[in-house]
């Protein structure tokens, strides 16, 4: 009995003990959490006792290289209703269907959504948004926003890109620096009570945006245009496709400008522009809009890939510009009978002389005589198999045979610019690695993001990769591209007080025989030190479609305009 007994008191005990722990424990955690927790929880309760309302942060703008503004901000609002709020919802309908132009039925239906907030509209005019605010509705909140504003309207519209409703990028430039231009949004707290109707007398709480980097761009107002308004006569004039020209710094790969016509309104970026075909999925039509041609389209580069040719052949000795060559109109290639431009012929003349006259004959035997590993070789060295790197999205690969594929009639072609495709920008990259002295830059607009103030927040780097060509050879091939223009099929892109190096094409586009060509130019200056290199491009020319005739004038007519504003008066003619 006592043992019994003995053993009930032992189990009260260590029941007691152990309940008295717990309890301790409880207390702990009371105190922890009341005390050294209390301001977590205090937060955790406002939040749950707070409205959120989001201030939008201003975009960083968008500026040339000098500082214009490209892309900017102007102040819009944002209307919304709160329905718990509101005491006279028909008086709220009334002002919002009449200050916003919005029929009543629509305005209505918002404003009768039991929700905790109903946005009504966004995009809103700040002139409308204050008159909305000055009725003083309860329920009732104007927020004011930012919308992108482009104050040049088209320029450069197929390089800046634009943004959608939540003022994020969508293509372009306004993509591609998104991080560096978007900045951080603020908020709105206000206190609410259980029912969440905003408490009388309590201020609200704001959190400040930051406002995101400017960014600052190798594009140049001036440059840009002219570039402009040259290919939009030309698209006129010539009944064209399209026309593109991009001018660069063959040194470091900063684009002063590049344009594709027809471009479109960044104001209204999606309303088809008058160019525009109408038939079609309007998605489609859009895309199509707002493609840049320069880097997302690929062509036949023609005879201005004959500068590659000669630099490969120049560089393994096979040819010099006195080598001896004969022209009878065409060459026999297997079983091929491939015609020069010239169908009497060329006769006897020099490599340089050949080049002058850009002649197929006398570039398909350097080819045959070079080899397609050679070839491919010196197309890699170039950056010809690659993408450029470029900072704009979506750009596009080269379209080439495998090595393996390549027979004689291949390779005859392509040692004139036929049978493969690049994009502009990827022959552009490859001609200034030519004429720099062996440098393959990495074509760019970003140079820097910065502050308002101008502090510098980010400087923006891009790979160069040096020894691509030597420097004899490049040499060389400025002499024979300055004799081009001056006394050869690129007279035409002569440009008065300037030495000038070029090299015209004449694309025939697939299907062979259809009647369509690519009519393009390459030009740079000065000859000898050249720190500007420039292309245009004009699809489908109507009449005349010869590249000497029809792209060659429009950058010598840009190159009268800017050279004089682009290189120092020390400096011409050398």
């Amino acid at each position: 009995m006592n043992t019994v007994k003995t053993r009930q008191r032992k189990l009260l005990l260590i029941y007691s003990f152990l309940m008295i722990i717990f309890f301790m424990g409880i207390a702990g955690r009371l105190v922890y959490l009341m005390v050294f927790q209390s301001e977590y929880y205090t937060k955790k309760a406002a939040t749950v006792q707070e409205r959120e309302r989001k201030i939008k942060a201003p975009r960083g703008k968008i500026l040339d290289r000098k500082g214009v503004v490209l892309a900017s901000n102007v102040t819009v609002c944002t209307v919304s209703v709160i329905y718990s709020q509101m005491t006279d919802k028909e008086r709220v309908i009334e002002v919002l269907s009449k200050e916003m132009g919005l029929s009543k039925a629509e305005v209505e239906k918002k404003v009768m959504k039991r929700s905790s907030r109903e946005k009504i509209q966004s995009n809103v005019p700040k002139q409308v948004g204050d008159r909305i605010r000055s009725y003083e509705l309860p329920g009732v909140k104007v927020d004011e926003d930012y919308k992108r504003y482009y104050p040049y309207g088209g320029l450069a519209s197929k390089v800046l890109g634009f943004t959608g409703a939540d003022n994020q990028g969508i293509v372009g430039l306004e993509v591609q620096y998104e991080a560096n231009l978007k900045g951080q949004d603020g908020l709105i707290l206000t206190p609410t009570d259980f029912r969440g109707m905003e408490q009388d007398g309590t201020p609200e709480h704001r959190i400040e945006p930051v406002a995101g980097g400017n960014l600052v761009t190798s594009l140049d107002l001036n440059v840009q245009k002219y570039a402009q308004q040259i290919a939009d006569y030309a698209k006129q004039a010539k009944g064209a496709n399209y026309v593109s020209i991009i001018v660069m710094n063959p040194n470091n790969g900063e684009i002063y400008a590049m344009v594709n016509s027809p471009e479109y309104d960044l104001n209204y970026p999606f309303k088809l522009q008058n160019g525009a075909k109408k038939s079609g999925k309007s998605t489609d039509l859009l895309n199509a809009m707002w493609r840049n041609q320069c880097i997302n389209d690929t062509y036949e580069p023609g005879s201005t890939f004959k500068v590659v040719t000669a630099t490969a052949a120049l560089e393994e000795g096979i040819v010099n510009r006195n080598s001896r060559f004969f022209c009878p109109g065409y060459k026999i290639v297997d079983d091929r009978k491939i015609r020069c431009h010239k169908t009497t012929g060329h006769g006897s003349e020099s490599f340089l002389e050949g080049t002058m006259n850009s002649c197929n004959p006398v570039f398909i035997q350097i080819g045959l005589e070079l080899g397609a590993k050679r070839l491919y070789h010196y197309m890699g060295k170039l950056g010809l198999f690659q993408k450029t790197g470029i900072d704009l999205p979506g750009e596009a690969s080269t379209i080439v045979h495998q090595l393996k594929n390549v027979g004689n009639v291949e390779l005859a072609t392509m040692s004139f610019g036929q049978s493969f495709q690049i994009t502009p920008m990827q022959y552009l990259v490859a001609v200034s690695a030519v004429i720099n002295g062996g440098r393959r830059v990495t074509p760019h607009f970003g140079i820097r993001a910065e502050k308002e103030n101008g502090e510098i927040l980010q400087e923006f780097e891009f790979p160069k990769k040096e020894g691509t060509v030597s420097q004899k050879t490049s040499k060389e091939i400025r002499y024979i591209l300055e004799k081009v223009v001056a006394e050869g099929t690129g007279s035409k892109g002569r440009v008065p007080g300037f030495s000038i190096g070029g090299k015209t094409a004449t694309s025939q586009k697939l299907p062979r025989g259809s009647g369509k060509y690519i009519a393009s130019y390459m030009g740079f200056a000065p000859a000898k030190n050249p720190r500007v290199i420039a292309m245009a491009i004009v699809d489908e020319p109507q009449g005349i479609y010869y590249g000497g005739q029809v792209a060659a004038p429009l950058i010598s007519r840009l190159y009268e305009n800017i050279l004089p504003y682009l290189l120092e008066e020390g400096k011409r003619g050398e």
